[in-house]
Parts: structure tokens; C-alpha cells; sequence
């Protein structure tokens, strides 16, 4: 089978960048070094780029998890040109078209199940789907986002501006323009790059699936911490207009962070979270199916099978109950009416619904 032209514009960009990252900035650092200001420009850039990417090319513009003032929508349409990743509406495009058709060889641009180099990077190196490249009936919401549109137009001024006219300015501001431009341009730009492109490849490789196994989707805390928040990447491709990728709060989400801070000084509204009696009923069921399958090989499986499906149907049907008298309880605060016995009986069905889940954790570690 001949393969597609080579994307010789692509190509040359991801080379010619790697190449000279791994030559010019250790000659550099070996014989002049990187003073602090240099440093702190390379980490507060690599975050205002990256950032970009995944609460505004991601969070905000592909999956409406929330509304964003016009002024973050120009900040991230900025940062997005820094981070050299296409503009906001082709991005976008390319997103919709991996959720719609994920893991779909013919359909899915990055597809994990061609392989790592392939959803890495090697899906931008050849034109695979070129027809695509001028299709954007799937982003006409996005169309009509003026910031989005002038993004759009003047995509090529703005990455000139933002990865070599802005370093040569901190360089000259700082006396050394040359590491100021290896360090917070080229360095900056290549590890921006692959940490971002590892959503596409290794976040759908290395991890667990503690909620869905329909697609190859993974949560990874690691790489959670290199994709600032993208990690947990197996809840987002079941629950994508979630403004959360990591829901406890002890998870590296520092998108979510930036999200919910925004929010506090009004710069970003209606951010959507998916009611958590969904998240425990696709994690209890992806429990109930790795419980099965461990023990599909045993002479009395039908029988083990029955017992695992009593107790998780008794288990969902304890967190319905639950769940419902919480909600039960904010109508009843809404209409300022008598909480006493609500309160009482969400507690009641809280105690319960931890011991049966204590039950149905016994039960499938027993079988494990």
C-alpha cells in the first residue's frame, strides 16, 4: 500500500527544533550557562502555553466544559499560537473528529491502535486525511467566536510574534537574548510539544480503566504531571464536557485549577461537572466486569456471576438512594422547609451505602 505525501512543513518543523533543542541548548549551557531569569521564563511559558492548550484549545473551545470571559479567550488564542499546535479551530476540529470516531483507524486522526510513533506525531509527518484539513462543518459554533475566527486568520503573524518576537523581547530585556530565546523559545517549544502529544499516545497506552474499557483511553497520575491535568484520561473520554480531568482533589489538574480560579473573579461561568452518582456507577461498573473476568475460568463461573450481579445490583441500587435523598435535601433547604429528618435520612443511607460498598470491595478482592 503507497503511503501518503509527506507533510514536508511539519516534518521540517519537529526535526529542525528537536535537532537544534539537543545541540545548541547543552553547547549553550556547557560554555555560557542559564541564569534564573531565563529559567523562570522557560517554566512560566511552557505553562501559559500548555495551558492554553488544555483549558482553552481543549476544555473551553473543543468540549464547552465551561464559559470563558472574552479576555481569557484572547489570552489562551495568544497562548495556543505559542504553543505552535495549530490554530484554536483546526485544533478543534481535529479533537471532535478523535472523540466521534476514537480508536476508529480509518476515522480517528491520532488512533492509539496504530501505534505510539503514529498518535505521537507520525499522524502530522504524512497528509493521512487530508480532505479534512479544510472541513470544519464540525466547529461552526466555534465560527462564530470572533476571537476563535481572528485566531484563525492570522495564525502565521501570531506564532512569529509569540515564539520569536516575545523571547528576543525577554532576552533584551534580560541582556542575553540568545539564551533567552534556546531556553524560553526552543526548549520551551519542543517540551511543550511532546508533553502535549503524549495525550494522544502514551495516555492511551500506559494506565488503568477504572471507568470504561470501550475505548483505549488510560488515567495516569504520571502523566497527569506532564500534561498539566490531561492524564487522567480514561474519566475524560467517558465524561468529555466535564471541566475536571482529575476529580479528587489531591489530583494534579492544574487545568482544573485554573479553571475553577477564574471562575472566583468571574473570568469563567457555568463550568459543568458530571453528577457523581454517574462517576460511582461506571466505576462500580468496570468493577463488576473485571470481577467477572478473573473468574470466568472457574468450574462454578455461572454461579460466582450470579452472586457478583445480586450484590452489585443491591450496591447500585443503595447509591440510587442515596444520591436521591441528597437531592431530596437540596430541594428541601431551596424551599426553606424542615431539614431534620432529610438530614437524618441521607446519613442513615450514607452509613449503609459505605458498609455495602465495603461488601462489594471484600467480595471482588476475594475472587481477584
Amino acid at each position: 500500500m503507497k503511503k501518503p505525501p509527506i507533510v514536508w512543513l511539519n516534518t521540517f518543523l519537529f526535526a529542525s527544533t528537536l535537532i537544534a533543542t539537543i545541540t545548541l541548548v547543552p553547547w549553550r549551557a556547557m560554555t555560557h550557562g542559564f541564569d534564573g531569569m531565563e529559567w523562570i521564563a522557560f517554566i512560566v511559558l511552557a505553562y501559559a502555553s500548555g495551558l492554553s492548550i488544555t483549558a482553552g484549545y481543549h476544555r473551553l473551545w473543543s468540549h464547552k466544559a465551561y464559559k470563558a470571559h472574552p479576555v481569557m479567550r484572547f489570552l489562551f488564542a495568544l497562548g495556543g499560537a505559542l504553543a505552535l499546535q495549530n490554530s484554536a479551530l483546526h485544533w478543534c476540529s481535529d479533537h471532535r473528529v478523535h472523540h466521534k470516531h476514537v480508536d476508529n483507524n480509518d476515522k480517528d486522526p491520532y488512533s492509539a491502535k496504530m501505534g505510539f510513533w503514529y498518535s505521537h506525531i507520525g499522524w502530522m509527518l504524512r497528509e493521512y486525511q487530508a480532505s479534512r484539513y479544510h472541513d470544519y462543518s464540525n466547529v461552526r459554533d466555534l465560527q462564530k467566536d470572533r476571537i476563535v475566527m481572528w485566531q484563525h486568520k492570522h495564525y502565521l503573524l501570531l506564532v512569529i510574534v509569540m515564539n520569536i518576537g516575545l523571547p528576543i523581547f525577554l532576552g533584551w530585556l534580560n541582556g542575553d537574548i540568545l539564551s533567552m530565546v534556546l531556553m524560553a523559545g526552543l526548549l520551551r517549544l519542543v517540551v511543550v510539544h511532546h508533553c502535549t502529544f503524549f495525550i494522544n499516545s502514551l495516555a492511551h497506552i500506559w494506565g488503568s480503566q477504572p471507568y470504561t474499557n470501550k475505548n483505549t483511553a488510560r488515567d495516569n497520575a504520571f502523566l497527569a504531571l506532564l500534561t498539566y491535568g490531561e492524564g487522567y484520561h480514561n474519566f475524560h473520554h467517558i465524561f468529555e464536557n466535564d471541566y475536571r480531568n482529575g476529580i479528587k482533589w489531591w489530583d494534579y489538574d492544574p487545568t482544573k485549577w485554573l479553571i475553577k480560579g477564574m471562575s472566583w473573579f468571574g473570568l469563567a461561568t457555568d463550568l459543568r461537572k458530571v453528577p457523581q452518582e454517574r462517576i460511582e456507577h461506571a466505576r462500580l461498573q468496570m468493577q463488576l466486569l473485571r470481577a467477572k473476568n478473573k473468574v470466568a475460568h472457574l468450574p462454578n463461573c455461572d454461579e460466582v456471576f450470579e452472586k457478583l450481579q445480586a450484590e452489585y445490583e443491591l450496591l447500585k441500587q443503595h447509591l440510587a438512594d442515596y444520591y436521591q435523598a441528597k437531592k431530596s435535601l437540596l430541594e428541601a433547604k431551596r424551599k426553606e422547609m424542615n431539614l431534620t429528618p432529610l438530614k437524618q435520612q441521607v446519613e442513615s443511607l450514607k452509613c449503609k451505602l459505605a458498609e455495602q460498598q465495603r461488601h462489594w470491595k471484600l467480595l471482588t478482592a476475594a475472587y481477584s
